[in-house]
């Protein structure tokens, strides 16, 4: 504690600045609401155009290759930390990269995505590994290069630890989360979820985050930007109603992130820490007259600790290394299989019976293909709307489908697929359960409301 300088100020505030107006600030282009990384990002999207494809099938294909030399330890692989976090995987890790680059090389050279009864055309037509590869992974790849290499501007120079001081005596009484975490949550609300995970992630490695508080934050906190949610209700028609869809979005994440930290499977994890001793104090220690002066604190202590441009570029380098080689090829192979099930199957609409009594009880309009769209959103959040969008009459209904689908938030061509991909300790079926819960949970609070909007 004490007096600090303009250099160790500046070293706070002018990359955090940068940070929060990158990432954090939302801005009107073209008359929808964005962030800037995002707008950056487009850009770059459009300028590499249809290399991006190519991109995609070299890095799924290094990650896979890579990923099956590091079960043998070679000493290329573990003699680099870099190379080393970025590229060594688990049996069954390895096993889903390679299924992640054999579809997408299917998918890249169209095998049998315009021949109906071509055997491949399952996995490689436009709306399975078509669909994955080039309307999420092309996204995906400029977003996860540029957000990571950028990252640190939030993580590094102590924007985390001064908000955390600011925000622990609301964030861990209400969610049971660090109040650092605030930042995740609004990175994720006002940007992307994709964005909000990569921080999760990020800070779990470094040993920031307990099991428990990563998987409560990478669960109940990544949420589907704006832009996107203008996507699902413009899909069903009902823009008209954006105001009172927005706020019952709204409503329902803070709900869902009440409810579930405290019920299973989130209230069943340890708080381990990979990295132990790194966790920010969450009492105000000794000599601290308040939390300002306890966060400005913590900051320049972590701003005196980095290391400059070098520090700056091998955190953003990991960041963006991780993401490319690990998580791009879960998306690719679980995305696609999920979308193989739900186009060729008749596994969801199975599934989506239970809730039959819920909606009758519930007085949901046509309430059996609106069941239809309740498990289905696992695979993909923009799969019901498109259902809805097809089958259903009512605007009631749809209404309904179109704000579960986003609050259901844990679909595995996205966000779910990068949780897996990352050292965040949630498992597929831990997923599966608290999309169930979160669905279950928005059901009830939408449907009643429903009744008094139309």
């Amino acid at each position: 504690m004490g007096k600090y300088n303009g250099k160790q100020i500046a070293g706070f505030i002018i990359p955090s600045v940068v940070g929060i107006l990158l990432f954090m600030i939302p801005i009107q282009v073209d008359g929808s609401w964005t962030i800037a990384v995002k707008v950056v990002a487009d850009v770059i999207g459009s300028a590499l155009g249809g290399f991006l494809p190519l991109l995609c099938v070299v890095i799924v294909t290094i990650s896979a290759v890579l990923g099956v030399a590091s079960l043998g330890k070679p000493s290329f692989i573990t003699s680099y930390p870099i190379i080393d976090a970025t590229f060594t995987a688990t049996p069954i890790w390895a096993v889903i990269r390679c299924i992640g680059a054999i579809f997408i090389w299917f998918t890249y050279l169209g095998v049998g995505a315009e021949d109906e009864t071509d055997p491949f055309y399952i996995i490689t037509c436009a709306d399975a590994g078509g669909f994955v590869l080039g309307d999420l992974l092309t996204v995906l790849v400029v977003i996860f290069l540029l957000a990571g290499l950028l990252l640190p501007l939030l993580l590094d120079f102590g924007l985390l630890e001064f908000i955390g001081a600011l925000l622990t005596k609301v964030m861990r009484p209400l969610f049971k989360i660090p109040g650092r975490a605030a930042v995740d949550c609004i990175t994720s609300w006002i940007g992307d979820g994709t964005l909000g995970v990569m921080l999760t992630a990020n800070q779990y490695e470094g040993g920031y985050y307990s099991a428990r508080e990563a998987s409560i934050v990478s669960t109940t906190f990544s949420a589907v930007s704006i832009t996107f949610s203008i996507v699902v209700l413009a899909q069903v028609g009902l823009m008209d109603y954006f105001g009172m869809y927005y706020l019952l979005i709204c409503a329902v994440g803070i709900v869902c992130a009440i409810i579930l930290p405290r019920i299973p499977p989130l209230s069943l994890k340890k708080d381990e820490y990979l990295v132990p001793g790194r966790a920010m104090a969450e009492t105000l220690p000794e000599g601290y007259s308040n939390s300002v002066q306890y966060g400005l604190d913590l900051a320049i202590t972590r701003v005196d600790e980095h290391r400059g441009l070098v520090q700056f570029l091998e955190n953003g380098v990991k960041n963006a290394a991780g993401m490319w080689f690990g998580v791009l090829p879960v998306v690719m192979c679980i995305g696609t299989l999920a979308l193989v099930l739900a186009n060729n199957t008749p596994i969801f609409d199975i599934l989506g019976m239970p809730f039959m009594p819920l909606l009758q009880v519930l007085q949901v309009p046509e309430a059996e293909a609106v069941s239809k769209t309740m498990i289905v959103g696992f695979t993909d959040m923009f799969t019901p709307s498109i259902i809805a969008a097809a089958s259903i009459t009512s605007d009631m209904a749809r209404f309904i489908v179109a704000v579960i689908s986003v609050t259901q938030l844990i679909y595995l061509s996205e966000v779910g697929g990068l949780i897996l991909g990352s050292k965040i300790p949630v498992n597929i079926v831990e997923l599966f359960i608290l999309f169930l819960e979160r669905t279950i949970i928005s059901l009830v609070i939408v449907a009643p409301l429903a009744h008094f909007i139309f």
